[in-house]
């Protein structure tokens, strides 16, 4: 080869590695940069599903995404000022408690996203809500039970009364009485997102009052199904891998169909105040229903499954009511 050549080679092989060089600065640079906070633990079952959802975006090259656990609330401004600060893209997190000082941050920064759980609507131009909009399975999971039940009572331990727990028991509830009208229910809240002690003690209680079905809306009650061989009901997260034979069935919340689209509308600069819930609906994959088949008789597995066909099709819509559920007389 004329030097000539070799050298028009060489540099043609040096533009092209340049090309490519400059192709994968530019994708690392369009990954957006993603933060979120969390008063609790990531391994809290609601918090874990954001968390899994934020980490498969991560995962697939689309974010850059760091997080902040076991917020408290007289932090948690702090730390949204201080990822705004940091140049963050889109901020996640929920709001409940701090519903006021969370709106004022985001619009101190209104170049910033923010997407929070949050029991109220969004605000412009960069403030939106979302929420675990599960009400379709838990309706599902209350035919099961419903079904299942031998003394019609059915116990209920919740975390705190609030919208977002109180539409997903009360769907259980209609659920159950719509394939069981004798059925009945013992209500009770813990005033806390994670104490499962308590959750197991007010459990007992309801066992010891004739309930052999547990709605498990927090951890530890399913512990104490276990220990008095009575089946449970589960929500956000599937634990029947955990307790084996207990279990009949769940409903399941998937965060990714609303993270997805937060994420692509901040890339494409079309991110705006706006209420994501719809996207926990069954429609959009955002919640789901799980059955442990094995426990459960053939024509109550068919009868939940084409109920479900018909929430899919549009032809049955469950009733949301936020109103805090209350125990049978």
């Amino acid at each position: 080869m004329k030097p000539f050549a070799r050298l028009r080679t060489i540099a043609l092989a040096c533009l092209a590695s340049l090309g490519l060089l400059a192709t994968t600065v530019t994708a690392q640079a369009e990954k957006l940069k993603v933060a979120a906070i969390y008063t609790l633990p990531v391994e809290q079952q609601w918090i874990s599903r954001i968390h899994k959802a934020l980490n498969t975006a991560a995962e697939r090259g689309d974010i850059e995404y760091v997080f902040s656990e076991n917020v408290a609330n007289t932090d948690y401004e702090r730390v949204m000022r201080e990822y705004a600060e940091q140049g963050m893209q889109l901020v996640v997190g929920e709001v409940f408690g701090l519903e006021r000082a969370a709106r004022k941050v985001a619009g101190d920064y209104p170049d910033t996203a923010f997407l929070m759980g949050s029991s109220f609507g969004p605000v412009a131009p960069n403030f939106s809500v979302f929420d675990n909009w599960i009400h379709e399975p838990s309706y599902l999971t209350g035919m099961v039970a419903g079904s299942m039940t031998e003394s019609n009572l059915i116990g209920m331990v919740g975390g705190y009364a609030i919208p977002e727990v109180n539409r997903l028991m009360h769907a259980f509830m209609d659920g159950a009485r719509e394939v069981n009208p004798d059925v009945k229910f013992i209500v009770n809240f813990i005033d806390s997102w994670y104490d499962p002690p308590k959750a197991k003690e007010s459990a007992f209680a309801m066992m010891d009052a004739g309930a052999d079905i547990m709605y498990a809306e927090r951890f530890g009650v399913s512990d104490a199904a276990v220990e008095r061989d009575v089946k449970a009901i589960g929500n956000v997260i599937d634990t029947a891998g955990d307790y084996p034979g207990t279990i009949l069935a769940s409903a399941l919340w998937h965060m990714e169909a609303t993270i997805d689209k937060a994420v692509a509308n901040v890339g494409a600069g079309t991110f705006e105040a706006a209420d994501y819930g719809p996207y926990s609906f069954m429609a959009h994959g955002g919640g789901s229903l799980v059955m442990d088949e094995s426990l459960l008789p053939d024509d109550v597995v068919a009868a939940v499954r084409a109920k479900e066909e018909e929430i899919n099709a549009g032809l049955f819509r469950v009733n949301v009511n936020d109103d805090r559920p209350v125990s049978d007389n």
